[in-house]
């Protein structure tokens, strides 16, 4: 395996059920133990990588700072770092600071549910110079590009497909790892997997588990998830159920 995949660990917003999108949220306690536990399994499993890939949000970056933590006990390792705003979380728009439960009791949970998984729904949109207006936030400034308030998962496997194209050449030369967030994780396997629109709904990322592949020239291969398959599982039910309202 030449390639992994790490969603960062469970983050506050998280814990608390809300939609987090673009909001710069940091880990919670079981997160940073999260990131750290994949750290360790990808240490025992030898998976040395000469550059990790993240996004510009915290939660990511610090998960891979820890996961690398165990990685590399040597601090003075070089690896190539490399954050990128195409790697964020999808742009949940007006959506964001929600609680899921709330909104599905609002809304209904067939809406959230299109909200949080239909490939080409977006949320509603934030306005243009309110709190989670992204072109107000200083890490974005001196990007050329134009700043989304809201998106769908189609528009994430537009934003991500020139950054894999980077991440699959990059297999080339070492072991790559990327830490990244749910549906930027989902769009990339979507790609990669020639997952159709109608099956990638289906798909949930776990926080914290290293999903693995073997790119070999043109071959692609899901080697799958790492570690603990009962727990995987839990962690899997537990994204799906976060909009469900119970009776």
């Amino acid at each position: 395996m030449n390639l992994i995949f790490v969603r960062h660990g469970q983050s506050d917003w998280n814990k608390l059920n809300k939609f987090t999108g673009w909001v710069d949220v940091g880990l919670s306690k079981r997160g940073e133990t999260e990131a750290i536990e994949a750290g360790n399994l990808l240490s025992s499993l030898g998976f040395l990588p000469y550059v990790c890939y993240s996004s510009f949000l915290k939660r990511s970056i610090d998960t891979a700072s820890l996961v690398l933590e165990q990685l590399f006990i040597d601090k003075s390792h070089e690896l190539d770092r490399i954050k990128t705003w195409q790697l964020n979380e999808r742009h949940y728009g007006a959506l964001q600071g929600l609680d899921k439960l709330e909104t599905a009791k609002k809304f209904g949970e067939d809406q959230v549910l299109k909200w949080r998984r239909g490939y080409k729904v977006k949320p509603p949109l934030v306005e243009l110079g309110t709190e989670f207006d992204p072109t107000l936030d200083s890490k974005y400034k001196d990007l050329a590009e134009a700043m989304p308030l809201g998106e769908s998962l189609e528009d994430v496997v537009f934003r991500v497909k020139g950054i894999l194209s980077e991440i699959i050449n990059a297999t080339q030369d070492g072991k790559v790892l990327v830490v990244a967030h749910g549906n930027s994780i989902r769009a990339m396997i979507k790609i990669l997997q020639n997952i159709s629109d109608e099956e990638i709904v289906d798909i949930n990322i776990p926080t914290g588990i290293p999903l693995a592949f073997n790119i070999n020239d043109d071959k692609i291969t899901r080697i799958g998830y790492l570690g603990d398959k009962d727990k995987i599982q839990k962690l899997e039910d537990e994204v799906k159920q976060q909009s469900r309202v119970k009776e």
